[in-house]
């Protein structure tokens, strides 16, 4: 295995604080942040709170890469400019531009380290390259219709960034879908039709977390999306050409609320 200081070198780790980031309160992940938008990344490294981490000149930063264990890709390293009140100033170092969002890196955050800070030197030595990615991470390219199990959070970045893979691939089809609520086991039925596939209707639910579904948006109205960040899966259950009618995506709707039991036991009501 290669260790991470044999391919980013830091000269003196006591210079630098170490950033692990994860996901937060409102279960939003920073690798997520990271895919939808670099600055929304940068906020992350920014933020202050009641705590001043930063005590040291630089920021070494890692995000939590949730799609493998124990994963961490590199988010960067900078220079603390200033310590405002509310925020911290950062400039990225250009030194190591070249390998952020490549270098994926193994490292066991054991249950008693809390909190995002940490001195580098304690664990640089720690960490080793897994792999280093060809490009830039820019989220899951799309995976086929029928490899389709994603959670809520997995999906929000992409529909975000609007992933061109995934847009074209979800644009052109109509369908019945699947979304599952991890937490109590309910399923929720429903179809894309018209002109503007599955890619639109699954949009509108990443936007609002519910869909405009009367039952959904009781529970999102009362959770917040949140809940739905932490606990729905969507999946596709059958798709269909855009050519198929409107009414017989319909029809196949009724077909898998029939078989799944999605109105006796689960958010749909009709």
């Amino acid at each position: 295995m290669i260790k991470l200081k044999d391919i980013i070198k830091v000269e003196d780790p006591t210079q630098h604080k170490l950033h692990l980031a994860c996901r937060n309160e409102d279960w939003v992940s920073p690798l997520d942040e990271y895919v939808a938008d670099y600055k929304n990344w940068l906020g992350w490294n920014e933020w202050k709170g009641n705590r001043n981490d930063w005590t040291r000149g630089f920021v070494f930063s890692l995000m939590e890469f949730y799609p493998r264990s124990d994963a961490w890709l590199f988010g960067g390293v900078f220079k603390v400019l200033e310590r405002r009140e509310d925020r911290y100033v950062l400039e990225e170092v250009e030194d190591y531009k070249q390998y952020v969002g490549r270098v994926i890196i193994s490292f066991h955050r054991y249950q008693g380290m809390r909190g995002r800070a940490y001195y580098l030197e304690n664990y640089y030595d720690q960490f080793e390259v897994i792999e280093i990615l060809p490009a830039v991470y820019n989220g899951e390219s799309f995976p086929g219709y029928e490899n389709i199990c994603h959670d809520f959070h997995v999906l929000e970045p992409i529909f975000k960034s609007e992933r061109s893979d995934w847009k074209a691939a979800l644009s052109s089809v109509k369908g019945v879908y699947l979304i599952s609520d991890k937490n109590n086991g309910k399923t929720y039925i429903g179809s894309a039709y018209g002109g503007a596939g599955i890619w639109s209707r699954w949009a509108c639910y990443i936007g609002t977390g519910h869909g405009w579904n009367d039952e959904l948006t009781k529970l999102i109205d009362e959770r917040q999306i949140k809940y739905a960040r932490e606990n729905f899966r969507l999946s596709i259950l059958e798709i269909m050409f855009m050519s198929t009618p409107d009414d017989a995506v319909i029809s196949r709707e009724s077909h898998w609320k029939n078989a799944l039991l999605s109105r006796e036991h689960g958010y749909n009501k009709n």
